[in-house]
């Protein structure tokens, strides 16, 4: 009986990549075959890609060189249809059904391209010399979906181009908008199913992220800074006299343990990576916005206080005898005792 499931699995497995295939074909309405092979020559290449010749040497690519010059100069990639397909195929879930999708900005490094447009400095560590840490390139953000467990297999959702004068936490938030929408169209997330979790590294305005996003059906879990300084929800005016209500109770400082209170939640495991590992989260806390902040000097009215919970994960080691920093997430539910602490810090 097993042999037999896995046989239905794998004859499943091997319709997916094919109607995939196909679709991914389909999406080429100019020089496909060549752009087709080229696809094939970089999966199949057992090496990093260094050079677009030693593509046309791979066995799946059986046309020369110049053919796949012309594919790349005269080809055509239909994005927005690749996109919906995409979306389609089954993805990676919880065990509660709900969708994690890591957003992350990859750079395609271009340090002696002078002449291609729109170069941006791309956080990259320099080996060379240890010192720089910015390169010359073009930034790609990719959407991917998350497995479960500790895999290196994700799927590939979206991928859009940064450009110099892109303000980053609009066009995240219209691209993630947009991934939803296709979501929805797919049949992947349909109304009452759980919210869809967008995991997001630090660089990312994610307070403003959730406030441009508080009408779709999203979480967002991201780092911040250790040095930031949270207030929880104002409460009343103290004193005889009459006054404007205050916009902010107490401070939180991350950095200061002694602004500190008992957490909502905490949570203690152990792990084969870190070691002890301690999870604790506090609620209902906002940032104190300025308007000479980035996104906020055109906001209309008074500038909002956007609740969220703060996570705060200690660790006793890190691979490598690295010394482990304070780490510190930011989630977009205000509400603490709702969701689970510990199976945050492992989904980012």
């Amino acid at each position: 009986m097993s042999s037999i499931v896995h046989e239905v699995a794998h004859r499943q497995a091997l319709a997916e990549l094919s109607f995939f295939r196909m679709e991914l074909y389909a999406a080429m309405p100019r020089r496909a075959d060549a752009l087709f092979e080229l696809t094939d020559a970089m999966l199949c290449a057992g090496s990093p890609v260094v050079s677009l010749p030693e593509l046309s040497l791979e066995a799946v690519h059986r046309r020369g060189h110049g053919a796949m010059y012309d594919a790349l100069a005269r080809g055509r990639l239909d994005v927005s249809r690749l996109g919906w397909v995409l979306a389609g195929l089954e993805l990676p879930r919880g065990t509660d059904g709900q969708i994690s999708i890591a957003l992350d900005v990859t750079p395609w490094p271009r340090p002696d391209a002078e002449c291609s447009p729109d170069r941006l400095h791309c956080y990259r560590p320099c080996r060379c010399d240890g010192v720089r840490q910015t390169i010359p390139g073009w930034p790609y953000q990719v959407a991917a979906a998350l497995g479960g467990g500790r895999t290196s297999w994700t799927g590939p959702l979206d991928a859009i181009r940064l450009g110099p004068d892109d303000d980053l936490t609009e066009v995240t938030a219209s691209q993630v908008r947009d991934l939803l929408a296709r979501l929805r169209e797919a049949g992947q997330w349909r109304e009452g199913d759980p919210e869809v979790l967008f995991v997001l590294d630090s660089g990312y305005d994610i307070v403003r992220l959730t406030w441009l996003l508080r009408d779709e059906p999203v979480r967002l879990l991201g780092r911040i800074r250790a040095d930031r300084v949270m207030y929880y929800p104002p409460g009343r005016r103290k004193g005889p006299t009459k006054g404007r209500q205050p916009r902010h109770g107490e401070p939180f400082r991350l950095a200061d343990p002694a602004t500190h209170p008992a957490p909502a939640q905490e949570s203690t495991t152990r792990h084969d990576r870190f070691g002890a590992v301690t999870a604790r989260c506090w609620g209902r806390l906002h940032p104190k916005l300025e308007r000479r902040q980035g996104g906020w000097a055109d906001h209309p009215g008074a500038l909002p206080n956007v609740e969220g919970t703060l996570v705060h994960l200690e660790v006793e080691y890190l691979p490598g005898n690295r010394d482990p920093k304070p780490l510190w997430l930011w989630h977009s539910v205000p509400d603490a005792t709702t969701h689970d602490v510990d199976r945050l810090w492992r989904i980012f």
